[in-house]
């Protein structure tokens, strides 16, 4: 197992410094997940308060943003960190950009999970959201604990999970568009939980950019757009 170590520095408050934004990094990524999890039963429960939840509290990932981001300027400005000092402050800034993308996609899946609270009580599509959200909301976990350990090889393995979810995706599609074939009357509401699944699959590309920027900064390797 691949894992990020540092040495000491010659100013303890540099060490500090990585360490808060680090630590920081790792508790926006645990909002997020916890924002994921409740848009994903807010829909599969017809959960229109938690749905709400979830859009009201998205401002809170937008400022651990905003937050983070100044916290890695402040330390390049004050401390011109090198070599792996550096690729960590840069793979915190856009693993921040990720998760806050997630945390859009979280809000979306919550705006739709309202819309559908009001329809009809039918269950068709929820199958296919309850699994694929599953998928999902585990990729984001693993992703976000082999960031917490600098491990590579979880990373790798995270990053192949995505290839599942996206044939997960696929074959939502397909479900779906069946049942708009079927009952032309449920196109509305089938529509919208288009929209959720297309959510859960870019949750999903999100989820590999982590991982891509693990191995980034552990082994100062870009593997973006790499087979």
């Amino acid at each position: 197992m691949s894992k990020m170590s540092f040495e000491n520095h010659i100013m303890k408050q540099f060490d500090e410094e990585l360490e808060e934004v680090r630590t920081r990094l790792m508790e926006m990524g645990g909002k997020v997940e916890q924002q994921l999890q409740n848009a994903v039963l807010a829909v599969t429960e017809a959960d229109s308060a938690l749905a709400e939840l979830v859009i009201k509290e998205e401002k809170y990932v937008d400022e651990m943003e905003v937050d983070i981001d100044e916290a890695c300027i402040l330390i390049i400005a004050r401390r011109q960190p090198a070599a792996s000092d550096l690729r960590l402050v840069m793979m915190v800034t856009k693993a921040v950009n990720d998760l806050e993308r997630i945390g859009d996609e979280a809000k979306k899946i919550a705006n739709h999970a309202v819309m559908l609270a009001g329809e009809s009580t039918s269950s068709q599509g929820y199958t296919e959201v309850r699994h694929m959200g599953k998928s999902v909301i585990s990729m984001l976990n693993n992703a976000l604990d082999a960031f917490a350990r600098f491990d590579v090889e979880a990373a790798m393995r995270t990053i192949e999970e995505d290839k599942q979810i996206d044939l997960e995706y696929k074959t939502a599609l397909r479900e779906l568009a069946t049942y708009m074939m079927e009952d032309p009357r449920s196109i509305t509401r089938v529509i919208n939980i288009l929209w959720v699944v297309r959510s859960l699959e870019r949750i999903g590309d999100h989820a590999k950019n982590l991982c891509e920027q693990i191995v980034f900064v552990v082994k100062g390797k870009d593997i973006r757009h790499q087979k």
